[in-house]
């Protein structure tokens, strides 16, 4: 079974590539995905790349947690489930014009 992995501290110039060929020197690798920025598109820093067995996971760990890759020294351990949001209410008010006021005066 595919275990997911999540690899962190990556340089922003980092790419997909170069992390399918780094764990695919370990073992199969099933998927990559490098998290981008929604608005500028520039890479956050970390990604998850998804091995093929239980196995070659426990493998990539032990021998790329601490790797050099384009200068920074990953961070590769089990990826952990994604937590729900539950329905908490999301943004906020800002603050529209309160009626009950009066209304200023600048004339002094």
């Amino acid at each position: 079974m595919a275990k997911k992995l999540y690899v962190g501290n990556l340089n922003y110039d980092t790419a997909e590539e170069t992390l399918r060929a780094l764990f695919a020197e370990v073992g199969e690798v099933a998927s990559v995905s490098v998290i981008t920025d929604r608005m500028s598109g520039r890479s956050r820093g970390f990604g998850f790349v998804e091995m093929a067995t239980d196995e070659a996971a426990a493998e990539a760990i032990s021998r790329l947690n601490g790797h050099m890759v384009d200068g920074r020294e990953l961070n590769v351990s089990e990826a952990r489930q994604r937590q729900e949001r539950g329905d908490r209410p999301r943004g906020g008010g800002g603050g529209g014009r309160r009626q009950d006021r009066k209304p200023r005066r600048f004339d002094r």
